[in-house]
């Protein structure tokens, strides 16, 4: 590389996302570089994240939805996501693994990381999920899903556990490849025109 100033990423951790990700020495290098020049303290904050999905939200109210990734995204909970827990977070929500998306699906979805999702749970992420849906295509939607609690009870029903039952990580992957609606209640995508 040849590149020894202050701003280079450390030989460790490329190494570490080369083995962790898809992504490439140049890949992680340009998203270290970019990283830099939009988060100069090498930190993001849970405000700093909000703003980044406001942008991708702008019709949405998405303060909720992103407080609650940020959360499955802060490994090490320091209140701050530095570069690499960004790069494995990219990573696994965009190129990785369908089993590996749901791994992180399940930690979203469990709020109080206690290694279960119960039902209030999953009623509180479908609330910040619905949040993010434009009025317009809330009204779109089908009847037995058109409301946050709708949609938690729908998703709910896949796994087979009554309202006072928990699911762990594995019940919940296997739930969701099963069940090909239940991949898509877990998250938002907006309607194909």
């Amino acid at each position: 590389m040849g590149n020894t100033t202050s701003s280079a990423i450390s030989k460790e951790i490329l190494e570490d996302l080369k083995l962790s990700t898809k992504f490439t020495e140049t890949e992680i290098s340009q998203w270290y570089e970019n990283f830099q020049k939009q988060c100069p303290t090498g930190r993001i904050t849970p405000e700093e994240f909000e703003q980044i999905y406001e942008r991708f939200f702008p019709e949405s109210d998405a303060k909720s939805y992103a407080r609650h990734v940020f959360r499955s995204f802060d490994t090490n909970d320091d209140g701050t996501l530095d570069f690499k827990e960004y790069i494995i977070a990219l990573h696994m929500t965009s190129t990785g693994k369908t089993t590996r998306k749901l791994e992180w699906a399940f930690s979203l979805f469990d709020v109080d990381k206690n290694g279960y999702i119960n039902k209030t749970e999953v009623t509180e992420i479908c609330q910040a999920i619905f949040k993010l849906i434009p009025k317009e295509e809330q009204s779109k939607l089908p009847e037995d899903e058109n409301t946050p609690e709708k949609r938690a009870n729908k998703l709910w029903a896949y796994f087979e556990k009554k309202d006072n039952e928990r699911l762990a990580e594995g019940e919940f992957i296997k739930g969701v490849i099963e069940n090909e609606n239940a991949m898509r209640l877990i998250h938002y995508e907006p309607l194909k025109q």
